[in-house]
């Protein structure tokens, strides 16, 4: 199934493990969820099968999001990215629905008791440490390579520990013969997950529709007002697609000077506009600035 993406590639390595690490959290919070009956433990465990899904999605979106542009994708691959973060959205959604559904329905029914035992506090904190250590991964690496897609999966690993932290404050008034307590902690678990995914969806839905970076924009104003040679710029756009960033703008320079001479200033303009934006595609229009009359 794998066989086709380049494990040597950072990006896909790391999402690769995440894959393998929602794998085995998923399989365990089953088990111990189903033989506790503990809802929390129950709906950590749909939190982390649709946190699988959203791996894999993760895993394939930034294999095919790195392919160059082609005469089908004039500007590359990188919305594959946004559009992954999306149906991710929709999944911690899905997710959200039962829980609330399966709370509400046990608290007003009286339904409340559950198995604790050992086992139920294992599962819990293995998985706390699991999702802290693949948050910082994929962390690291979407940081370093600009990639909303890792990004999203590694903010799906971090709203788990918060999760799995309420789970874990829901066993332990459970142990104490509170058990409304754990369908009170998967109701907390879904507003964690609604809020979080709200968060996402919005970045996502933005990128697709081409919704200007406010942040990007400007440091690109900060960098044109300072550069060399320009009198004056406009038509500043910016747009994302996944990890890069596309940039269009006009610029004027002094009227009468050499084409050589406003290519350098153009050509120190994009060098500064690149420093200023990871992974930035910059497109110059020059124009000669209009005498005063």
């Amino acid at each position: 199934m794998f066989h086709i993406i380049n494990l040597k590639d950072e990006k896909s390595r790391v999402a690769f493990y995440s894959v393998l690490a929602a794998i085995a959290l998923t399989t365990f919070k089953i088990i111990v969820g189903v033989r506790t009956n503990s809802l929390g433990i129950l709906s950590e465990a749909l939190h982390s099968g649709l946190d699988l899904i959203a791996a894999v999605i993760t895993l394939f979106a930034v294999h095919v999001a790195d392919r160059p542009a082609d005469k089908t994708h004039n500007y590359g691959h990188g919305k594959v990215e946004n559009l992954s973060a999306l149906v991710e959205t929709l999944l911690l959604f899905i997710t959200c629905f039962w829980i609330i559904y399966e709370a509400v329905h046990r608290l007003t029914s009286g339904k409340t008791e559950l198995d604790v035992n050992i086992w139920s506090y294992i599962v819990v904190i293995v998985s706390i440490a699991i999702d802290y250590s693949r948050s910082k991964a994929l962390s690291r690496v979407a940081k370093k390579h600009n990639s909303q897609a890792l990004e999203a999966d590694a903010l799906h690993f971090s709203t788990d520990i918060w999760s799995s932290s309420v789970v874990l404050v829901g066993l332990i008034c459970a142990g104490f013969g509170f058990y409304s307590a754990d369908a009170i902690a998967a109701l907390f678990v879904a507003l964690i997950v609604i809020y979080v995914s709200y968060k996402l969806g919005k970045r996502s839905v933005d990128a697709l529709l081409d919704r200007t970076p406010e942040e990007s924009v400007s440091r690109i104003e900060e960098v044109l007002k300072s550069a060399n040679g320009i009198t004056r710029f406009h038509d500043l756009r910016v747009r994302t697609m996944g990890a890069e960033t596309l940039v269009e703008i006009n610029i004027h320079v002094t009227p009468g000077i050499t084409i050589e001479a406003a290519h350098k200033i153009s050509h120190d303009v994009e060098h500064e506009i690149m420093k200023a934006i990871a992974r930035c595609e910059v497109h110059i229009h020059i124009e000669p600035e209009e005498p005063e009359v």
